[in-house]
């Protein structure tokens, strides 16, 4: 039986990123596909772990060497890639590889993937929610959060591309909606 894989998408400040770690936490099972990027690192995220932080310039030599599954430049030399030998490397231990990506990235993953992915897009209420949300992170200068803002309103509409729409309105809904589809999907208890 091929190996699954679970994507989560959606915009910035959509709550993916929490529902990700949850279930992480609650199983064994799954492991953590890490995105290589090239902005800066937040001081709560931790190198090789929340993201692989790499230079522009090692970037564009994996992009050169054909290394990744999905890249996309997000903002101008704001970079995000999924490399391949990582995937490869979760797959061949045979664990079910979590993706938390921004949409495009997911589009990409979604179609390299087929059948074995189950894409989750993750839905804020409302723009005028994730703004707040946003504001709340304090992670995000005005200008970052225009641009964030503008991005959000875009992928938003791409919601019907995936597989599930999950609406993070109530995490603790989101987080055991969350889960329902990963064992549905999988086919066994996270918790198990």
């Amino acid at each position: 039986m091929p190996n699954k894989l679970i994507l989560f998408c959606g915009p910035s400040g959509s709550g993916k990123t929490t529902i990700v770690k949850y279930l992480l936490a609650n199983s064994t099972r799954l492991t953590f596909s890490v995105s290589a990027t090239t902005r800066q690192k937040r001081t709560t995220e931790i190198d090789g772990k929340d993201y692989h932080f790499i230079s522009v310039d090692d970037f564009k030599k994996h992009i050169s060497n054909n290394d990744f599954i999905e890249w996309e430049e997000v903002y101008t030399n704001g970079y995000y890639g999924t490399l391949k030998a990582d995937v490869d490397a979760h797959l061949k231990n045979n664990k079910v590889v979590l993706f938390d990506v921004d949409v495009e990235g997911g589009l990409n993953i979604k179609k390299y993937f087929g059948e074995n992915l189950l894409a989750v897009f993750v839905q804020p209420p409302s723009v005028i929610e994730l703004e707040h949300r946003l504001i709340a992170r304090q992670s995000e200068s005005a200008e970052s959060l225009k641009k964030r803002l503008a991005k959000a309103s875009l992928e938003l509409t791409y919601a019907n591309r995936f597989d599930k729409v999950l609406i993070n309105d109530n995490l603790e809904t989101a987080l055991w909606h969350a889960q329902k589809m990963v064992e549905d999907f999988t086919g066994f208890s996270l918790n198990a």
